[in-house]
C-alpha cells in the first residue's frame, strides 16, 4: 500500500520540479542578473570602440595642429636643442672621467630626458600662460630663457655628472676619492668639462629668447585676428 503512495509524491516533485523549470525566473532576479552587465566585453564590442578611440585620438591631433598657440613645431626644435645639449655633457663628462662603459645607456637617457622636461615645463609655465593671456612679453622671454637654461644645460649635466661618476668608481677609472669628499673630488676632475658646457649655455638661452618671442608674437597676432569686427 505504501509503494504506490511514494510513487505518486516522487511523480509529483518531478513534476513540480518541471514545471519550476519551465517557469520563467522572477523580475527581481533578473533585475540582478542584468543589473551590472557582463563581466567582459564581447569581442562586438571591442571592434564598436576601437574605431571610435582612433576617432577621438585623430580629433585631437588635428586640434592640436590647427591650435596655433602650441607652436608645436618650435617647442619641437627648443626641445632637440636640450637633447643635443644632453649628448654633449654626456660626451665631455664621459671624458672627464674616463668611462668607456654603458655608451649606449647613458646617451639612450640623456637624449631623452632632458628633451621631455624642456617640452613639459615649457608647456606647463609658457604655453598655458599664454593661452590664458596672463603672461607679459617680457614675462615670456624671461621663463624661456630659464627653461633652456634649466632644462638645457644644467638638469643635463647635473645628470652626465651624477651618472658617469658612478660608472667611474663601479669600473675604477678613476682613482677612488678621499672619504666624505666625493663631489669635490668628481668636480676637481670635472673642471675643463664644466668650463666646455659655457657653449651649450649661451646657446639655450639665445635659443629660449628666439623661441619665447616668436611664441609671444604668434599668439598677439592670433588674438588680433580674433578681435578684428569681420565685415
Amino acid at each position: 500500500m505504501a509503494a504506490p503512495g511514494r510513487q505518486i509524491r516522487s511523480e509529483s516533485r518531478e513534476a513540480g520540479v518541471l514545471q519550476e523549470g519551465d517557469r520563467e525566473a522572477p523580475q527581481n532576479m533578473k533585475m540582478a542578473v542584468y543589473k551590472h552587465g557582463p563581466l567582459v566585453p564581447s569581442l562586438g564590442d571591442i571592434k564598436f570602440r576601437r574605431p571610435v578611440i582612433i576617432e577621438i585620438i585623430e580629433k585631437k591631433f588635428e586640434y592640436y595642429r590647427k591650435d596655433k598657440t602650441l607652436n608645436i613645431h618650435g617647442t619641437l626644435v627648443f626641445g632637440t636643442s636640450s637633447s643635443l645639449s644632453g649628448v654633449l655633457a654626456n660626451f665631455i663628462f664621459r671624458n672627464s672621467f674616463k668611462v668607456q662603459c654603458e655608451a649606449l645607456r647613458t646617451y639612450a637617457s640623456l637624449t631623452t630626458l632632458p628633451f621631455l622636461a624642456t617640452i613639459i615645463t615649457y608647456k606647463l609655465f609658457v604655453t598655458d600662460a599664454l593661452r590664458s593671456g596672463n603672461i607679459s612679453k617680457e614675462n615670456c622671454i624671461l621663463r624661456s630663457s630659464l627653461i633652456g637654461v634649466a632644462c638645457g644645460v644644467s638638469y643635463p649635466s647635473a645628470l652626465a655628472f651624477y651618472k658617469n661618476g658612478r660608472l667611474a668608481v663601479k669600473y675604477h677609472t678613476i682613482p677612488l676619492p678621499p672619504k666624505g669628499r666625493v663631489i669635490l673630488h668628481w668636480l676637481l676632475l670635472c673642471q675643463t668639462g664644466m668650463k666646455a658646457m659655457a657653449i651649450p649655455l649661451l646657446f639655450q638661452i639665445v635659443c629660449g629668447v628666439f623661441h619665447g618671442l616668436n611664441h609671444y608674437a604668434m599668439c598677439e597676432r592670433r588674438r588680433q585676428a580674433k578681435t578684428v569686427p569681420e565685415d
